[in-house]
C-alpha cells in the first residue's frame, strides 16, 4: 500500500542545498516514532495526513516508525497488515478490537484499548531514543509522551488535531463542571508543560491552548495542514470520469466532501439548497459521520431534489471527486472555532475550486480566504447570503475560475507537503537536542544506594 504513494513526484522543486543546509545529512541519525489511532486504509483525514507527513519526513532522511490501529473510523478494508515497510518508513499496527464504532462510548473504549497497546509498544522501543510525535487520535493518547519523558527522558511533541475535553464540553457530552473535565484539563497542562513543542493547526487554536496554559506560549507552533498540488490538479468537469459517472457535468455543482460530524455545520448549507432547488444548481455530499443520517432526513423533509449523497471515496479517487464540482464548502459548527480545523480546505485549494466557508466572525478561515482571494465566508444560519454567492458564481464562470486559480497558487506558496514537512523537521530537530532528565534511572540509583546502605549496616 505504501509504494503507490511513495512514488508520487515531489510537490516543489527544491533549490540545491549547500553543505551547511543539507537537511538530509542533518536528519540522517534522527529517529521519530509517531503514534496515531487512524492511518490508511482508514479514510479518516487525520490518518491520511499523518501518512503523507511520514512519507515526506522519510524523504528528508528521518527514520520514521508509525504505530497505529486497524481500520476503525471509515474504511472499506476491515483489516490491514500488521507490518509494512518502505525505505525509512515503518508501519506497525496493533490488533486492537473495534467495539461499537458508531457510538461515542464505543469510540472511547476503542481509543483506550489503542492507548494501552501503544503504551506496551512504547515500552519496547523506549531504548531507541526516539523523538515522539503524538496526535490527539485518540484524545488522551498524549499522556504516553508525558510518561515516557518522565520515565526515560524521551522528548515528545504534541500534535493537536482536536482540542479535548473542550470539544466534548461544547457538544454538551459532558458538563464543564464535570470532575473528568477538570481532571483532563489539569492533565493536559502537565503534558503540554513537559512537551518540547505543541503543534496546533490554526491561529485560533493557538489562542485557545494559550488561554488554558499561558506559560507554554513559547512552545506553541502553528503548522497548517496541506495538500499535494502535484497529485490533486485542476481537471475540467467534462474531462473528469467521476463527474461524468455521477452526472455532475451539466449543472453547477456545489460539493461538501468529508466528515459530516458533530463539529460541522449543515443547516446553513441545506437552507441555501432549499432556496436554489428550482435552479440548475446541485449539491453533492460525499462522506459520512454523525450528522449524515440527520442530513438525509432533513433533505427528505424539505423535499430537496437538488441534493445527493455519495459514500466515502478511496484515496486514489480524491483527485477526481474534489475536481468534479464548481464550488466546495467548508463548515465549522458554532462554538467550535479553535477546537477543530477543517483539513478538507487544503484539498479544495489544490483542486483549483473556489471555497465557501461557514464559520464564526473571528475564524482564521476569514483572513486566510481573504488573503488567498479564493472565496468567501458566511455566518451560521445565513443561507440566503450563501445562496446568493452560489448563484453569483454559477452565472460568472470567469470569476469562479479566477478564485480557484488564486486558491491553488496560495496553496503552492504555503501549504505543500514539502513546505510543511520542512517546518516539522526543523521543529523535531530542535526537540531532539534539548536535554532530558528521566526520573526512572534516578529511582533505580536511589534504590541501589539504599540497598547498599542496608548491606553496610548488616
Amino acid at each position: 500500500m505504501l509504494d503507490k504513494y511513495w512514488s508520487k513526484p515531489a510537490q516543489v522543486k527544491l533549490k540545491p542545498l549547500g553543505k551547511k543546509d543539507n537537511q538530509t545529512k542533518l536528519h540522517s541519525c534522527l529517529k521519530l516514532s509517531v503514534f496515531t489511532q487512524f492511518y490508511p486504509p482508514d479514510y479518516a483525514a487525520t490518518g491520511q495526513l499523518v501518512e503523507e507527513l511520514a512519507i515526506e519526513l522519510a524523504k528528508l532522511g528521518i527514520e520514521v516508525q508509525v504505530f497505529t490501529g486497524q481500520p476503525g473510523y471509515a474504511f472499506e478494508k476491515a483489516s490491514a497488515p500488521l507490518k509494512e515497510c518502505a525505505d525509512k518508513l515503518h508501519i506497525r499496527r496493533s490488533r486492537t478490537a473495534k467495539l461499537w464504532n458508531a457510538r461515542i462510548r464505543g469510540k472511547a473504549i476503542n481509543g483506550l484499548l489503542f492507548c494501552l497497546r501503544s503504551g506496551l509498544h512504547l515500552l519496547k522501543s523506549a531504548s531507541r531514543g526516539d523523538i515522539l510525535l503524538l496526535t490527539t487520535a485518540p484524545p488522551f493518547l498524549q499522556i504516553l509522551g508525558y510518561l515516557a519523558n518522565r520515565c526515560f527522558g524521551t522528548p515528545y511533541v504534541c500534535l493537536i488535531y482536536d482540542l479535548y475535553p473542550d470539544v466534548a464540553v461544547e457538544l454538551k457530552v459532558v458538563s464543564p463542571q464535570n470532575l473528568l473535565v477538570k481532571s483532563w484539563d489539569w492533565l493536559n497542562k502537565k503534558i503540554w508543560r513537559k512537551a518540547q513543542s505543541v503543534v496546533v493547526l490554526s491561529s485560533t487554536m493557538k489562542e485557545r491552548v494559550q488561554a488554558k496554559c499561558p506559560e507554554i506560549a513559547q512552545k506553541i507552533t502553528v503548522i497548517h495542514n496541506w495538500a499535494n498540488p502535484d497529485w490533486i490538479v485542476p481537471i475540467a468537469k467534462q474531462d473528469n470520469w467521476f463527474a461524468q459517472k455521477h452526472d455532475l457535468v451539466n449543472k453547477f455543482t456545489v460539493l461538501y466532501s468529508g466528515n459530516m460530524g458533530r463539529c460541522h455545520e449543515a443547516d446553513t448549507i441545506l437552507a441555501a439548497a432549499a432556496q436554489l432547488q428550482n435552479e440548475p444548481i446541485q449539491f453533492i455530499f460525499i462522506g459520512g459521520g454523525a450528522k449524515h443520517k440527520s442530513c438525509l432526513q432533513q433533505v427528505d423533509r424539505l423535499n430537496l431534489h437538488n441534493c445527493r449523497f455519495l459514500p466515502y471515496q478511496e484515496k486514489e479517487v480524491l483527485p477526481y471527486s474534489l475536481t468534479a464540482c464548481d464550488l466546495s464548502l467548508v463548515s465549522i459548527n458554532e462554538g467550535m472555532e479553535g477546537l477543530v480545523a477543517p483539513s478538507k480546505l487544503y484539498g479544495t485549494l489544490a483542486a483549483g475550486r473556489p471555497v465557501a466557508a461557514i464559520c464564526e466572525e473571528h475564524s482564521y478561515l476569514r483572513s486566510l480566504l481573504a488573503e488567498a482571494g479564493c472565496g468567501d465566508t458566511f455566518n451560521h444560519g445565513d443561507g440566503t447570503q450563501l445562496a446568493q454567492f452560489i448563484r453569483h458564481l454559477a452565472n460568472n464562470a470567469q470569476l469562479a475560475a479566477k478564485m480557484g486559480n488564486s486558491g491553488r497558487q496560495y496553496l503552492e506558496r504555503n501549504f505543500t507537503p514539502e513546505i510543511i514537512a520542512r517546518q516539522y523537521s526543523k521543529l523535531l530537530r530542535q526537540a531532539a537536542v534539548k536535554p532530558q532528565k528521566p526520573i526512572l534511572p534516578k529511582l533505580f540509583k536511589s534504590i541501589s544506594q539504599t540497598v547498599k546502605k542496608e548491606k553496610i549496616k548488616r
